[in-house]
């Protein structure tokens, strides 16, 4: 049998899809907006990484552009260049 992960024993696999079904509605959307909340975690670690000196609004600006794209994140939150401060982060 295939599993849906090529990294994962199709056994572990089992044990792990019924834990899935098992669990009620509310449980699973909350560890969906958990898994969410980590990845922009470590998309704003790494875009800090890359922009050691930007402020915690360029990053977050930064982010959107990750998330949505250059264009709709412009469309939506304006220029890039609005969103930058004079002054580096600390």
């Amino acid at each position: 049998m295939a599993t849906l992960a090529r990294d994962t024993h199709p056994q572990a696999e089992a044990v792990q899809l019924a834990i899935l079904r098992r669990m009620p509605v509310w449980e699973k959307v909350a560890l969906a907006a958990q898994l969410n909340q980590t990845t922009d975690r470590l998309a704003l670690l790494g875009l800090h990484k890359r922009y050691p000196l930007a402020t915690p609004r360029e990053l977050q600006r930064r982010l959107f552009d990750q998330k949505l794209g250059a264009a709709l994140a412009e469309q939506v939150y304006g220029s890039l260049s609005d969103w930058l401060d004079d002054e580096p982060a600390p």
